[in-house]
């Protein structure tokens, strides 16, 4: 059997020219809007209207620099490094449910604080699973083609980081780890009736989730007709399609949006679509909705580059960074448009937070280094690439 040892190095790093200029776009984009969706909350807040857009300066500079640092690392330490990082996000779950560590913000604790920073646990568990999954389908692909324990066994540990997500309690990012999971064994060949049979049984444990859990009950309930109590459950549904019908085509105008001023909640992190509906109109949706469909085409495109070069670790951390980026955009955008339930789930590149964009410039850097890799290999003549090739 003939196996391609992955070289620990690359010669020269080659940048995506596309990859780069999507994701500059999409953070650029989201600077703006959070800076215009924020300056009157800073105010309030703080006395200063500048104090959100200088603070997510910070956290994109912390994660161009912590990205950096991602994509000069070898894919090969990441494939070796991914048992261990997903028990260091399980403990990390732990740590933040322990009283006096872990921050509590609108009843939910999620958050721990290094630094004066607020670093969103869930965030850095979903970049960990990716790893970790992307490894386990690379080693186990035979026992998940072919047998049912294939893939119950990854489910075991995916279930117990979603339980404790759900203490938090987190529920959109317990079913963002699922859906992570579930689609990298998919992609790695897993039988589509057995597949079909583990969707249908997560389904329905997320269904009675939300059935025995009344806060949640309510926000389904409020999301099938949001007008029947505006002030009240549908309050936030209601703010988020007025910001939609008053954008019309072009929008109202940059920082000339009014929902955004104390009456849409969480304006520049969870409901920052709205925003951008509401100031941009259907010219900003669509150029935000564009750009998030060519970072995923992208992204899929670089796995099945790496798969064509026998890197089967990085196609499968591409496709899951592509179902991740796809996945919690999707369920973002379709919260402010009124498409699905209620979930604080941020807008990737986009959203106000600290955690969040540092991970997210994480994922986007480990997805460069890839993109580099493959590229490297594909450059190498037969010659030289036989020197990375043994019995």
């Amino acid at each position: 059997m003939i196996k391609r040892a992955k070289p620990s190095r690359i010669g020269r790093f080659h940048f995506d020219p596309v990859l780069v200029i999507v994701s500059t776009s999409l953070l650029l984009l989201g600077y703006v809007m959070v800076a215009s969706s924020s300056l009157h909350l800073g105010v309030k807040m703080t006395g200063s209207s500048l104090y959100y857009p200088i603070r997510q300066s910070l956290h994109i500079g912390l994660g161009l620099f912590l990205g950096t640092c991602v994509a000069l690392t070898p894919i090969r330490t990441w494939e070796k490094a991914g048992q261990w990082l997903f028990i260091a996000g399980l403990l990390l779950l732990v740590i933040v449910l322990v009283p006096g560590l872990g921050v509590k913000v609108n009843g939910s604790t999620r958050w721990l604080s290094l630094g004066g920073l607020r670093i969103q646990v869930s965030e850095v568990v979903k970049f960990f699973s990716v790893i970790y999954m992307a490894g386990y389908v690379t080693r186990h692909q035979q026992s998940i083609r072919e047998s049912a324990f294939g893939l119950i066994k990854p489910l075991i540990l995916f279930s117990v980081a979603s339980v404790l997500l759900l203490v938090e309690p987190d529920f959109g990012s317990a079913v963002v780890l699922l859906i992570i999971a579930m689609g990298i064994m998919f992609l790695a060949g897993a039988r589509l009736s057995q597949f079909i049979l583990l969707l249908s049984l997560v389904g329905l444990l997320a269904g009675l989730v939300v059935y025995f859990e009344p806060y949640r009950m309510k926000r389904v309930t409020s999301f099938m007709n949001p007008w029947a109590d505006p002030k009240d459950t549908g309050y936030q549904l209601v703010h988020a399609l007025i910001s939609f019908g008053r954008g019309e085509w072009v929008g109202v105008g940059l920082g000339s949006g009014v929902q955004k001023l104390f009456y849409l909640p969480e304006a520049h992190t969870d409901f920052l679509f709205s925003v951008v509906g509401e100031e941009l109109g259907l010219f900003g949706v669509l150029t935000v909705i564009g750009l998030f469909s060519l970072l995923i085409w992208r992204t899929f495109e670089i796995g099945v580059a790496a798969e064509k070069a026998g890197e089967r670790f990085s196609a499968f951390i591409a496709y899951g960074l592509g179902i991740w980026f796809g996945f919690q955009s999707f369920v973002n955008m379709g919260v402010n448009m009124g498409i699905l339930p209620t979930k604080g789930l941020t807008l990737p590149l986009m959203s106000y937070g600290g955690g969040s964009m540092m991970i997210m410039c994480c994922a986007v850097a480990l997805l460069l280094r890839v993109q580099s890799e493959v590229a490297e290999i594909n450059a190498n003549t037969p010659k030289e690439r036989s020197k990375w090739q043994s019995a």
